[in-house]
């Protein structure tokens, strides 16, 4: 069967955030020129996972406020915040700030549900009978209401200040940034309900096998499932493990080919009790990335694609992916680089980079 060829619109990669457990300042240090980099190549927006217990980003909302202060451009987004770990009202409190420092290029990804470690974490990040503490997606919904910063209280609700009484709302208000609100999806129920509640959908190399053990009819369905549900158009954005060996040398052309055959055995057969599915890394020349990207049947249906970065590679090793993404792969999609509009998202550090400082 043909498949339509795909039209992206929207490139954007998301970055695992890795450093060395005993040097964390080099590894984020990194990261942060490799969004750098990557908005000079082009990019529309990066990503940052957030990870607890290990050597990555377990605070993507500190870090990418740092991000907002070596960037003018690209949007910035988070993939995803385990909501159940956080306030919903601190979390909105965050996020404002850190959306007003990027002068209104952030994106917000979450995910619901009894968070990864709870029995290791729940004790520590939590006061009293946490296993009773709600971890559905009301909370989500709380969060949001957080982030529209209503008023609190009634009419005549006051609070002193040094500016004088004022009306009680959540402070800074971020305007805009409800609308840029993204559910990591994976399940037939999770993409309903985000589409139903009017938000952005994440769909990746991980779902769930419901009723099939085809990866892609069960991210189809999903698909599918989301836009019936969804009220006017929303945005989609894809992501897929891409690793092009163009620009390699030979040495890391073999780690790559290593990397991707040892995770191969995982996209045969559903995992676990939840029938977890994974696609199959993208590993190979640009040429052969694309006849497998052409053959993807989610790819024609979405205008964004996200290059996710594997774990556990060297820094210069993702300048080169995203290298040769963007400048081989990418312009075979569709996608064309677009200069920035004049006066948004424009705005100039607040602070000297590093290399500005004497």
């Amino acid at each position: 069967m043909n498949l339509p060829r795909p039209i992206i619109r929207h490139i954007g990669f998301l970055s695992p955030g890795n450093y060395p457990a005993d040097d964390p300042l080099s590894g984020l240090e990194k990261t942060l020129q490799l969004l750098e980099f990557g908005e000079a190549l082009g990019f529309e927006s990066a990503w940052v996972r957030q990870r607890h217990l290990e050597p990555g980003i377990s605070s993507a909302t500190a870090f990418l406020a740092a991000a907002t202060q070596r960037t003018s451009r690209i949007q910035l987004g988070t993939a995803v915040i385990p909501i159940g770990y956080e306030s919903p009202y601190r979390l909105a409190e965050d996020l404002s700030t850190v959306d007003v420092l990027s002068a209104g290029r952030l994106n917000v990804g979450l995910s619901a549900g009894r968070p990864l470690h709870a029995d290791l974490i729940g004790p520590l990040a939590f006061d009293g009978d946490w296993e009773s503490y709600d971890f559905s997606h009301e909370r989500v919904l709380r969060f949001v209401e957080n982030l529209r910063s209503p008023l609190i209280g009634d009419d005549s609700t006051f609070i002193k200040t040094p500016f004088g009484p004022q009306r009680p709302r959540l402070q800074p208000r971020a305007r805009g940034l409800t609308d840029r609100i993204w559910y990591g999806g994976g399940s037939l129920r999770s993409a309903g309900w985000a589409g139903r509640n009017g938000f952005n959908l994440l769909i990746g190399n991980v779902t769930t096998g419901e009723d099939t053990d085809d990866f892609f009819v069960a991210q189809r369905r999903q698909l599918e499932t989301y836009r019936a549900a969804a009220e006017g158009s929303r945005r989609v954005a894809l992501g897929r493990v891409i690793v092009p060996l163009d620009g390699a040398d030979a040495k890391t052309r073999k780690r790559y080919l290593d990397y991707a055959a040892a995770r191969t055995e995982r996209t045969l057969t559903p995992q676990g009790e939840r029938r977890t599915l994974y696609a199959q890394d993208l590993v190979g020349t640009s040429d052969q990335i694309l006849e497998r990207l052409f053959a993807d049947p989610i790819l024609p249906h979405v205008s964004e694609l996200r290059l996710e970065l594997p774990y556990e590679f060297e820094d210069e090793e993702y300048r080169q992916i995203v290298h040769d993404f963007v400048t081989r792969v990418a312009p075979e999609l569709g996608w064309s680089r677009r200069p920035p509009e004049s006066g948004v998202n424009n705005n100039r550090p607040l602070v000297p980079s590093r290399a500005g400082i004497l």
